[in-house]
């Protein structure tokens, strides 16, 4: 997908972080777990698994999501540090392994019966805790929880006030693809908060909730009838609905800011919800969704100048998932090739749909945002949306030549591990997007 979490599977969450001792046996075992893991010695791994992993992930499988995070970060080197994390009813364990491109964190999940019921491999997320940025005043905003609910899937949520009367406008933030938290954190960076502190110091009221595929994955996993709007698009809806019943908060002026993922689909919210007054667009894509995946693994695998053998296999595998995904038809199996994995129902209802098409009839005004940096969607992107909108007066269009798919500020040709270094959405991009809703 459109996931600035390019290197991850995620078929398990950790258990809450709650520290406890090390001198644990299953230690030992997810150390050799993890040298057969890159020795390619599968079937003994898969042997341990319990049902529900079996289910969600073949040894062929797991052979690929291998495949693709070598290809991203080179061949496994050495596992260099070891912690566990304990829950009510799982445990664990967590090493971080040296790669030829950085480091990244394998982490074993042991359930009932010492089964292994969840795995992922991520990138090492520095251990420094999240600050402010420079332009939130907490004194001139407060927090409050509240619920969004699209009906049977109540979702936390985190409502930002400006301190004050009102009324006030608001925006409701939409998520990139995959299980986000109501931050959209993503390693050390927190990109909605910042947006959310930001705005909120600038006199905007902002929304933002966990994501229900983060919420109900166990929920979700069975279900064959799955799509974008059960993802994004209900739950967006929900949101808007209930910020402009909210006391304090202006209805004529509640606004959508999407990133990635929820700004390709911001179109379809606003055409569900023709109250909102506007959208502001975060690295919107252009491109299909599988389209975008196969140049994002063309991008990758060319960073360094040169395509090896396992890079190009990567690519050929995502070229031939490609192509099934714009051939599945209702019904068939689902989808499972990383980095996806959803029911057919999911791609059917995307084909042909073209957010730059999608908004263009909408009669809200927009605010089309584009890092220059930004690899998964890219400057052809936005130049496509210029083109579909040219003509439209009501439309503004931003480009930060240093700034990446997050919005914040780097170097050079754009890497999955700059997202690790501790940073925030940049002040320009907030700043802008307070003047527009203010306008």
């Amino acid at each position: 997908m459109l996931a600035f979490v390019v290197l991850i599977l995620a078929l398990a969450q950790t258990p809450a972080a709650v520290p406890v001792p090390s001198a644990d046996a299953r230690i030992a075992r997810t150390h050799t777990i993890i040298e057969r893991l890159f020795s390619d010695d599968l079937a003994p791994i898969v042997g341990q698994f319990n049902d529900q992993m079996r289910g969600a992930l073949s040894e062929a499988q797991l052979r690929q999501a291998v495949t693709y995070v070598v290809a991203q970060t080179g061949a496994f080197r050495s596992q260099l540090s070891t912690r566990t994390q304990a829950g009510p009813n799982a445990t664990g364990v967590i090493v971080t392994c040296l790669m030829e491109k950085g480091t990244i964190d394998v982490v074993i999940v042991f359930g009932q019966a010492d089964r292994i019921s969840g795995f992922s491999m991520r990138p090492t997320a520095p251990d420094v805790p999240y600050v402010l940025p420079a332009y939130a005043t907490p004194a001139s905003y407060r927090e409050s929880e509240v619920t969004v609910d699209a009906g049977g899937w109540p979702l936390s949520a985190t409502l930002t006030m400006p301190t004050g009367t009102g009324p006030f406008p608001a925006a409701v933030l939409v998520h990139g693809s995959g299980p986000s938290d109501r931050d959209e954190t993503f390693g050390p960076n927190k990109p909605f908060k910042d947006l959310a502190v930001g705005l909120a110091s600038r006199g905007i009221a902002v929304l933002r909730y966990e994501k229900r595929t983060r919420t109900y994955g166990p929920r979700i996993a069975p279900l064959t009838d799955f799509t974008i709007n059960h993802e994004t698009v209900d739950d967006a809806v929900a949101a808007v609905a209930l910020v402009r019943q909210t006391v304090g908060i202006d209805p004529a002026r509640v606004f959508v800011i999407g990133h990635s993922q929820g700004a390709m689909m911001a179109p379809r919210i606003a055409a569900r919800a023709p109250q909102i007054a506007g959208l502001v667009l975060l690295a919107a894509p252009a491109r299909t969704l599988e389209q975008s995946i196969v140049d994002q693994s063309r991008y990758l695998a060319g960073l360094d100048g040169t395509v090896d053998a396992a890079e190009q296999s990567q690519i050929d595998a995502m070229v031939a998932m490609a192509e099934r995904i714009r051939t599945v038809q209702a019904g068939d199996p689902p989808v499972v090739a990383m980095p996806f994995r959803a029911p057919a129902s999911y791609f059917v209802d995307l084909r042909g749909y073209s957010p730059p098409d999608a908004a263009k009839p909408l009669p809200q005004r927009m605010l089309v945002l584009q890092g220059e940096r930004d690899y998964q969607v890219t400057m052809d992107d936005f130049a496509v949306w210029k083109r579909t909108m040219a003509g439209r007066t009501n439309v503004t269009f931003t480009s930060y030549p240093a700034l990446n798919h997050l919005f914040m500020s780097g170097t050079g040709p754009a890497n999955p591990t700059e997202y690790m270094t501790p940073s925030h959405i940049s002040p320009a991009v907030i700043a802008d997007i307070g003047g527009w809703i203010g306008r």
